[in-house]
């Protein structure tokens, strides 16, 4: 079968694309699924350079979209040819056996791209307004990459809710993805620089700050989301765009008695009750709140080193897919 394969860590020359690779036998509780669509997610990078360690050789990618094909023992509540989206591990390639427990059928409602387009980063933004922090109606918050994939999310929900975003983005041509998404104030990071957010945000806090800010930077703006969160506030660190957040005195929370949060999805949909509760309100802002999924382009799967190479050099708006 087709598919990427990596035996190092490395930059996007390890990227190998396959076409000899053998294809899976599912195993209990997973099932086989010929992929369609084929989801690119930034932690995808963070395997293939060792900033997360897994095994190799790997197959990268953590989810897709696709036909359910074979069904291993003990699987049940699916059927051969149900069109699916999962989360799992091996998703570069043209089949995967993929954990039923993180299967969902997809509604006739909803295109299979943009099934695979929302379902991490949907759900990921879901959890974390939710439960990383609870955001209400008229809350001030900051969303860092708002024209990225989860900060697009973000924008949408946040705005659903009734709260105020300020965002932050990489470049001018990204401004109005961000505001249209639903961001009341939009800032480019390098024009405004750390002095030009924290006086945005202060004026159009009276001064406090935002109750919480959801920044997927890492360790390039973890020092100012410190200093711009509201006192009784919260940092959502969830990513590491420009690198691991450094370790950090914890008595520096002190000063206003801030939160620091580092979730990861999977522990917010550990359970299948928990899947199915994020994952069916996800679809239902799809289909009936019309949010948008935006898709900045589909590449053939052996494009791959190129599709990785526009994501960390921030020319992306929107998610990244690719096609067996």
């Amino acid at each position: 079968m087709k598919g990427v394969l990596i035996e190092k860590t490395g930059g996007t020359d390890i990227l190998q694309y396959r076409t000899d690779l053998p294809v899976p036998t599912p195993k209990e509780g997973e099932v086989l699924v010929k992929n369609t669509y084929i989801g690119i997610n930034y932690i995808d990078t963070y395997f293939r350079t060792g900033l997360y360690t897994s095994p190799k050789p790997e197959i990268l990618g953590k989810e897709a979209a696709g036909n359910i094909i074979s069904l291993g023992p003990g699987v049940l509540g699916f059927s051969e040819n149900d069109r699916v989206v999962w989360m799992g591990a091996s998703g570069y390639a043209e089949y995967t056996a993929a954990p039923a427990a993180r299967t969902m059928k997809i509604p006739n409602a909803i295109s299979s791209p943009d099934a695979c387009a929302a379902l991490l980063q949907g759900l990921t933004a879901l959890t974390l307004v939710e439960e990383a922090h609870k955001v209400n109606k008229d809350d001030w918050v900051l969303v860092l990459a708002a024209s990225g994939g989860v900060g697009g999310w973000l924008c949408q929900i946040l705005r659903a809710k009734g709260a105020h975003t300020i965002a932050t983005v990489g470049s001018q041509q990204k401004v109005q993805v961000a505001k249209d998404a639903g961001a009341e104030v939009v800032l480019v990071e390098d024009e405004a620089g750390d002095e030009g957010v924290k006086t945005v945000v202060m004026e159009k806090t009276g001064g406090e700050g935002v109750r919480a800010v959801f920044d997927g930077v890492g360790k390039k703006t973890f020092d100012r989301s410190l200093e711009v969160v509201a006192r009784k506030g919260t940092v959502v660190s969830f990513g590491n765009a420009s690198g691991a957040v450094e370790p950090f005195s914890i008595s520096r929370l002190a000063a206003k008695n801030v939160k620091v949060v580092r979730p990861t999805l999977y522990n917010y949909i550990y359970t299948r009750e928990e899947l199915e509760q994020y994952t069916n309100e996800l679809f239902r802002l799809m289909t009936q709140e019309k949010f948008a999924v935006r898709i900045y382009e589909t590449y053939p799967l052996e494009d791959v080193a190129r599709a990785h190479n526009d994501l960390e050099g921030r020319k992306t708006m929107g998610k990244l897919l690719m096609t067996p």
